[in-house]
């Protein structure tokens, strides 16, 4: 069996490693594994289910597991509102540096999207003269053809490649890569979409000279939908591809030596909520670049319940943490992250009033636990000691779950309680979407919602506003992270924002306008040589710096970040006025 076919077949488990395997070491690993190497510290290896049975955070790590990641788009916004404007751009300080004497247009930067595809025909995606502005589509899902050099599986096109399919009558015929879902191509065309006019009126991107590179998610594989109980037909995307996705868009645009900005609309509630995880520190280590930015949506779980913090004092010795459970969930991981120097143990009453109790074992070994009057099963895993954050983490994974309450009490303990402070504890339900029903904890905290890989430091995190009122979204992720530091960076309009494929709402659209910002940014920075070394963290602080403040607010803020996009607000500060 070759690479490609083990990278796609569900009898081979993906896992991420921080080193190198080479042809020697591979040898005594495993025969039967295919390695991909992304760079000195990162990598990942396909392995047969025969020499690993059983996903347990003992034998593969938790960092190691790859983690599943859903779309940052709601669903379609107000359908009465049906016109094509550009009043978030507007909103946001991008149109009147579209216009001179700065005449900004993202000319000479690229804009790369990694999602859903791109519906690579619409006249949005061309220039005047009808070819494709779009360098590259690497195809995930399709394996007739080449991948791309370098990688194992899926399919390349090229700009010659669009460019003959769109001179064609049946253009799917020769590049069938398209967008299904959508998703991809709305952030796309709101980032950087060509200027267009029907009955509906006139819309333009923030960037419309930017150049397009996408890649395509394949979906997660299904032992992978499993082990998370996400449900059939609900998007979601393996952090192994999302990887090399970015790999590939470096590899990409490495000898065309423009500036590039990565664009992220995806989004999951796993990790730790520092940005210390393998995919948030593989973007670290890029936005240290020169001439690279990321910007990442804050993701739409704000109002969704979904987090918990929990403070034990030495007194009580314990938290009664309340979960309600929907109708008809199948299941869902639920992780608890303690904070040394406390270890923690759980007692967990179902909504029958039956009790189990798990003591901290010491030792990272699954345990299962079977209910009486209950069809419910509740795998616990846990980590005395994570490898990336060191926090202690316990993941309970839920197997139909029976409806209502359950209650998970949390007791901490530590080996001597003299002089050492309350301890404290998070809880994460998975994003929204991958729930069936409503399930929440009653006593839920707004804040540390924000999604990853969000949380990486040096990439600009967006949270999202409606114009009207300039409130935050209701939806919108909230900071800061767990280690305190400031995310969201910057907030921008994602509420009823109108696109040539309708109204859309969500952090994946407030991320699109502030890629397209960025965009116009680096043209000036870059193209135009006004700051040639610029990375990810420098365009972040410029940003910061124009960013609309409201005089009643105190920044930075958990909702708003450091204030409100300003695009023009960076040139106003660049200039002294």
């Amino acid at each position: 069996m070759d690479c490609r076919e083990k990278i796609l077949s569900n009898d081979y488990r993906d896992l991420i490693v921080d080193y190198v395997i080479s042809p020697d070491s591979a040898n005594g690993f495993s025969q039967d594994i295919c390695y991909h190497k992304v760079d000195d510290d990162l990598g990942i290896v396909y392995i047969n289910k025969s020499s690993l049975p059983a996903i347990n955070l003992s034998q593969a790590g938790y960092s190691f597991i790859p983690k599943c990641y859903g779309l940052m788009q709601l669903e379609a916004g107000n359908p009465v509102v049906n016109s094509l404007n550009t009043l978030s751009l507007d909103e946001a300080g991008i149109l009147s540096v579209q216009q001179p004497p700065l005449s900004l247009s993202g000319q000479g930067t690229i804009i790369a999207f990694i999602d859903t595809g791109i519906r690579y025909q619409d006249e949005v995606f061309r220039d005047f003269a009808g070819r494709s502005r779009i360098l590259a589509i690497w195809d995930q899902t399709i394996q007739e053809k080449e991948p791309p050099q370098g990688f194992e599986y899926g399919t390349e096109y090229t700009k010659d490649d669009i460019d003959n399919a769109l001179s064609s009558e049946t253009p799917l015929e020769i590049v069938p890569s398209t967008d299904t879902v959508g998703h991809g191509s709305v952030m796309a065309a709101v980032a950087l979409g060509s200027r267009i006019s029907d009955s509906r009126g006139t819309f333009v991107g923030a960037a419309p000279q930017s150049e397009i590179v996408v890649v395509k998610l394949k979906e997660i594989k299904p032992y992978l939908r499993e082990y998370y109980s996400v449900p059939e037909g609900v998007a979601c995307y393996s952090e192994t591809d999302i990887i090399q996705a970015i790999q590939y868009v470096q590899q990409f645009v490495r000898p065309l030596s423009l500036p590039v900005v990565i664009c992220l609309g995806i989004g999951t509630s796993l990790g730790d909520h520092s940005g210390s995880g393998a995919l948030g520190t593989y973007i670290e280590m890029l936005s240290r670049m020169k001439s690279r930015v990321f910007v990442i949506g804050g993701g739409n779980e704000g109002n969704a319940s979904h987090h918990y913090r929990g403070e034990i004092s030495l007194e009580e010795g314990y938290k009664d943490v309340e979960l309600r459970v929907g109708s008809g969930e199948k299941g869902f991981v639920l992780d608890l992250w303690g904070q040394a120097p406390y270890f923690f143990g759980v007692t967990i009453r179902s909504p029958s009033g039956e009790s189990i109790r798990w003591e901290n074992p010491r030792v990272a070994l699954p345990q299962e636990f079977t209910f009486v009057f209950e069809q419910t099963r509740i795998i616990l895993d846990s980590l005395l000691v994570e490898q990336t954050s060191g926090a202690e983490l316990i993941r309970f994974r839920f197997i139909q779950p029976s409806q209502g309450v359950w209650t998970i009490r949390v007791n901490a303990e530590t080996n001597t309680s003299e002089n050492i402070q309350n301890s404290v504890f998070d809880m994460w339900l998975p994003i929204t979407q991958f729930l069936i029903s409503d399930t929440f904890f009653l006593e839920a905290s707004p804040y540390t919602t924000i999604t990853e890989p969000a949380y990486t430091y040096s990439a600009v995190t967006t949270a999202t506003y409606q114009e009207a009122g300039r409130g935050v979204s209701i939806f919108s992720g909230r900071g800061y992270a767990v280690i305190c530091f400031v995310k969201p960076d910057i907030s921008a309009p994602g509420t009823n924002v109108s696109t040539p494929y309708g109204v859309r709402s969500g952090s994946s659209v407030a991320a699109a306008i502030t890629a397209g910002g960025c965009a116009l940014l680096m043209e000036w920075a870059v193209v135009r040589k006004n700051d040639i070394l610029v990375s990810s963290l420098n365009i972040k602080n410029y940003l910061i710096r124009g960013a609309t403040r409201q005089s009643y607010i105190s920044y930075p803020d958990r909702a708003y970040g450091y204030g409100m996009l300003n695009i023009s607000g960076v040139f106003k500060f660049i200039a002294g006025i």
